[in-house]
């Protein structure tokens, strides 16, 4: 049993799709529980982040980083940075784009070292990358082909009910789960 805490940033609807199928790869995992946060709201929840075994960060990329609201939660945990709360934590993040690339690594790495400055440990995407020789995936996972998290691209003209497409959706839901299984498995008690 595991207590995981998405965090996350939406700003069109897309990356909060992916936020939610994080959260039912969670729960797929026996006895785990998962609360879903949005930045805009966290004031209200920093118990809630304090407590959890597992933080799962969540920002869309934008020019080239997470997204403004998703920074000023990072700035925001200066405030308890020296007391450590989230040491030995696990954490694991997800971005999502318009654009194929759209610099999403970079996203990633900042919510690596985000979490590194918060003595947390990180959990990347334990699946190879999907394989295609004439540009379809049938529904393969990890379609952006990435290990440091998951990864999606929606078209922007497309509502967060058509995108990201459901290969995203999976990978997403793939490592909530896989976050979960290995919070229970390290047995972190609650701060």
């Amino acid at each position: 049993m595991s207590n995981v805490v998405v965090v996350y940033h939406s700003g069109y609807g897309h990356t909060r799709v992916m936020a939610h199928a994080v959260a039912q790869g969670v729960e797929r995992h026996l006895g785990s529980t998962c609360q879903l946060i949005s930045v805009e709201d966290v004031d209200q929840h920093w118990e809630s982040l304090h407590r959890a075994d597992a933080i799962i960060f969540g920002a869309p990329t934008y020019m080239g980083s997470a997204s403004a609201p998703f920074k000023g939660f990072m700035d925001a945990t200066a405030a308890f940075y020296l007391a450590q709360p989230w040491r030995d934590k696990l954490a694991a993040g997800f971005t999502n784009s318009g654009c194929l690339c759209g610099d999403k690594l970079n996203t990633l790495l900042q919510m690596v070292v985000f979490a590194a400055q918060h003595t947390m440990i990180w959990v990347g995407l334990d699946l190879l990358p999907a394989r295609s020789s004439i540009g379809v995936f049938d529904g393969q996972m990890n379609r952006l082909g990435r290990s440091l998290g998951a990864m999606a691209q929606s078209n922007v003209e497309q509502s967060p009910d058509l995108a990201p497409p459901p290969e995203d959706r999976r990978t997403a839901a793939h490592l909530g789960e896989r976050v979960a299984r290995l919070a229970e498995r390290m047995g972190h008690p609650p701060v």
